[in-house]
């Protein structure tokens, strides 16, 4: 049977009907255009004319875009999991094309409102307004290829699997499409308000972090230069896009995992720690690479052996981080201790008579973090694992598995079954109640909700026990670039974009493999025991380099590439579109768009490599396309996805491949969230209420409730603003300053107790 599906959150802008949309915009773009075109004596000159070049350009989209945003709402129904959960690529495209013209719409009323106010600043809402046309001609090109998607592909799949030229057409125009408006003025219009001023700051670290990228600095006097050098991107968001968008066309793998990584660092993990919930066991374990003996699922008198991970460098061992929020017996034994990684070994509770022990638990949650297959580690996600081991009140295992391009397939995979195995057979250790846990639940994020359905898969083909439950979260279960209406949004997305989606999949994949030993730690920001007068020459050093960049460009590095934004972007909005439509005809698409229209072109055309190692079709890569042999007999799956989100057609497609099975599964769809909304849980109400969601899929598995609770999405108006964030941006300010991590160890040691802070250990030479 097919458990329940709780019924989506609603949003704002899918709620209005398009076609009152589509008459507010006519009537501004009038309204706009009249006023500019008035009374001759308006100071604005030029500026006036850009507005009503503007507005006319956009009211041409609008008269276009209507028919064809009707066509879509009339068969977007159709490609749902089912009629209690509204949630696919295709409405997800209009949802975001809804909230581009209200974005417009309020802006032009703005204007029309106050062009002859003395504060008015015409300038600045000319290139607003100029972005939003941009990001709006745009969306009418992801339509229009959507539209090739309905029409091409079979009736009701959001795939294009067995037409490789769609796809091939898609990464075509994706390469050669204008995108940094996207990441400039617009910047996550999409995503709940509350979140742009994080994607603001993401953008803006990382194109300031890749200035200073590959320098010979230390950590922290990178640090610093990268937060000196930030002030150019923060005063203009034109620079600011065409530079994020220069770094992700051609995207760096060891970049972004350098960038990524910077949330291992102590300063960073230590400031998640200080703002979430305490635990009181937090260490990491090694596991020796030993064969295991299991008893089979079907008669427990016979074993299956389960060796230890091998592919690429042979037998390695696996680490892993427990986690829980309350010291249970056995947590201080010495066996379990024996596998610890930290040096010196977790404090014996015999040290902290305060430290009530609890009784051992009858569930055990094992993790696998997010992070495609390429960054991050348990320590990177604890922030939510904190929170779930207390809401739980549960024990909670996280794996760190090998990363790619290092160790590409099957090497993760071959870990987390490993560590799964290997939890089952030491319960005891893990303080679970008997020889065995009487509920084990699988939990992961995005490449992690991969793993967990992949390691499910593994033990039905060992013919071990099976867990209880699997809660994925926006999981990446087809590794390809195959064309559907979601994966279109990785032309908009700053946390997923389609550069950045292939690079992961081909390191996975082993298309991008490096014989490279992996980096051991991270030298970015961990490196903070330098002395005062050094800090201080870093310091002077990054804002000297800064005030030298706005006064002469070609001083500073990469000047040449420096002056020639800072000279596209001083154009006139109308001359910067004209520009943008110059391309490389053999990088665009065969796509016919409708006559007299054609999408903006981007001046730094991208090399993306299609997806075609034929690893990416294993079903223990992909396992969307696992044939049904392999996928029944799973246990209940929950999937926690994100309706803004360019994986979403992964959830609903493979949510409906197992209901169709009649496997227990079931979809939810959260509003107004980006990709990895479960590492972004403290900064705003909508993330907690969607980590609370992701809370209570696993409660039911721990529980085998079979009723979920609906949960009302909070309105924009109750959004928390979180001054706890700016207080934590405040705090980070203060320590990287003082430089004192053994402020945040006494911290630790305070309020968590038994909490231990392990050191880093290097990763198995290949």
């Amino acid at each position: 049977m097919r458990l329940a599906a709780p019924v989506s959150l609603s949003a704002t802008a899918s709620d209005m009907d398009y076609r009152v949309v589509f008459a507010a915009l006519e009537t501004v773009c009038e309204d706009n255009i009249l006023a500019m075109c008035g009374p001759s004596e308006l100071p604005y000159g030029t500026v006036a004319k850009r507005l009503v070049t503007c507005m006319k350009q956009i009211q041409e989209h609008g008269r276009a875009l209507e028919p064809v945003v009707s066509s879509f709402t009339a068969v977007f129904h159709h490609y749902d999991f089912d009629a209690q959960t509204p949630g696919n690529g295709y409405r997800t495209l209009v949802k975001v094309l809804q909230s581009c013209l209200l974005h417009i719409i309020h802006k032009g009323r703005y204007i029309a409102s106050n062009y002859n106010s003395a504060f008015f600043r015409a300038e600045h809402n000319a290139s607003e307004m100029e972005a939003y046309c941009s990001a709006l001609c745009q969306l009418r090109a992801l339509l229009h290829l959507a539209q090739r998607l309905i029409s091409d592909n079979n009736f009701g799949q959001l795939y294009s699997l067995q037409d490789g030229e769609l796809s091939r057409s898609f990464v075509q125009e994706y390469s050669s499409m204008h995108k940094a408006c996207f990441y400039g003025r617009c910047l996550g219009f999409q995503f709940s308000p509350a979140l742009r001023p994080f994607l603001q700051t993401v953008v803006i670290s990382m194109v300031s972090y890749g200035e200073t990228y590959g320098k010979q600095q230390s950590g922290l006097g990178l640090a610093a230069l990268s937060l000196l050098t930030s002030g150019k991107y923060v005063i203009d968001p034109e620079l600011r896009g065409a530079e994020f968008e220069r770094i992700t066309q051609n995207l760096d793998m060891q970049f972004w995992k350098s960038f990524w990584n910077l949330t291992e660092s102590g300063l960073l993990t230590g400031f998640s720690r200080i703002s979430s919930n305490p635990v009181q066991v937090n260490f990491t374990l090694t596991l020796p690479p030993i064969t295991l003996r299991l008893p089979l699922a079907s008669d427990p008198s016979l074993t299956a052996t389960i060796s230890p991970p091998i592919a690429h460098w042979g037998p390695g061992p696996v680490h892993m981080r427990l986690i829980s929020c309350e010291l249970r017996e056995g947590q201080d034994s010495e066996e379990l201790q024996a596998f610890s990684r930290t040096d010196p070994p977790p404090i014996s509770a015999s040290h902290l008579p305060w430290v009530q022990k609890q009784p051992r638990s009858p569930w055990l949650l094992i993790h696998f973090h997010g992070g495609g297959f390429v960054a991050q580690t348990s320590k990177s996600h604890e922030n939510y694992l904190r929170s779930w081991s207390k809401e739980l009140n549960v024990p909670i295992l996280s794996v760190d598995y090998s990363l790619s391009p290092e160790a590409p397939f099957p090497r993760a995979l071959e870990e987390c079954f490993y560590a799964y195995c290997w939890a089952l057979n030491n319960c005891h250790l893990l303080v679970v109640q008997g020889s065995t846990a009487e509920r084990v639940c699988l939990a992961g994020d995005s490449a992690g909700g991969n793993l967990c359905i992949t390691v499910s898969m593994k033990a039905i083909s060992n013919g071990i026990r099976l867990p209880d439950g699997i809660m994925a979260a926006y999981p990446a279960t087809l590794l390809t670039t195959d064309a559907s209406p979601s994966r279109l949004l990785t032309l908009i997305d700053p946390l997923l974009p389609l550069g950045v989606l292939t690079k992961c999949i081909n390191a996975y994949a082993g298309a991008d493999c490096q014989t490279v030993q992996p980096a051991v730690g991270s030298s970015s920001l961990s490196t903070l025991g330098r002395d005062t007068a050094v800090l201080l020459s870093d310091l002077t050093q990054g804002a000297s380099k800064w005030i030298q960049s706005f006064l002469d460009p070609m001083q500073t590095s990469g000047g040449a590439r420096s002056l020639s934004l800072t000279q596209r972007t001083s154009q006139s909005g109308e001359t910067r579109r004209a520009s943008a439509r110059i391309s490389t005809p053999d990088c665009r698409g065969h796509v016919d768009y409708p006559e007299g229209f054609e999408p903006l072109r981007s001046e730094c055309l991208a090399f993306i490599r299609p997806t075609s190692c034929p690893i990416i079709r294993n079903p223990f890569v992909s396992p969307l396309l696992a044939p049904n042999e392999l996928l029944r007999g799973l246990p209940p799956v929950h999937i926690v996805a994100s309706a803004l989100d360019a994986l979403l057609d992964d959830s609903v497609m493979f949510a409906k491949k197992l209901r169709d099975m009649g496997q227990p599964v079931s979809l939810t769809v959260v509003e107004d969230l980006p990709h990895g909304f479960l590492s972004l849980t403290q900064l705003t109400k909508e993330t907690e209420v969607a980590s609370e969601i992701c809370v209570e899929q696993m409660r039911k598995i721990f529980e085998q409730e079979n009723a979920t609770p609906t949960r009302k999405r909070p309105k924009l108006g109750e959004t928390n603003e979180h001054a706890q964030s700016k207080a934590t941006m405040l705090l980070l300010t203060f320590f990287v300053l003082l430089g004192t991590s053994a402020a945040l160890d006494f911290h630790d040691k305070i309020v968590s107790g038994y909490e231990c802070r392990p050191h880093s250990v290097p990763w198995p030479k290949l």
